[in-house]
């Protein structure tokens, strides 16, 4: 079992957005479904993912989420699920993810690792690096 790294882009395919409690507020909640398609080292056209927003100010905050990505890594096909922390402000959006423990399925069963991304705002898409081992 040897780790690897990969890296590649995804594209934000949808995201709808309701607020939790009273609009206009800080800190302020909310909850995210979004659908992203990754392509380089990680293949999945369409994921499947949830996030609880905290808004702390205007366009300022964190968030944290679970993604399900089905598909392939570095052509071993099957699914896992990430677990996700962010941050966002002004100038964009940080955040590292975690492999869910015993989500991998198929020929990702065994799967870990961990990795991240920054977007910046205006980008049509955003750049990742993963890091993982496969058992």
């Amino acid at each position: 079992m040897s780790a690897r790294t990969t890296t590649g882009r995804f594209t934000f395919a949808d995201w709808q957005e309701q607020p939790i409690g009273p609009a206009g507020s800080t800190p302020r909640l909310a909850r995210s479904t979004v659908v992203n398609a990754f392509a380089g080292g990680i293949e999945a056209a369409a994921t499947d993912a949830a996030y609880t927003i905290t808004y702390t100010g205007e366009g300022t905050g964190s968030y944290t989420g679970l993604e399900l990505l089905s598909g392939a890594v570095d052509g071993r096909k099957g699914a896992f699920v990430l677990e996700q922390r962010g941050t966002f402000d002004a100038s964009g959006t940080r955040c590292t993810f975690e492999v869910v423990p015993g989500s991998g399925s198929g020929e990702l069963a065994g799967l870990s690792g961990s990795g991240g991304f920054t977007y910046r705002h205006g980008d049509t898409s955003v750049a990742y690096e993963f890091g993982y081992t496969v058992a």
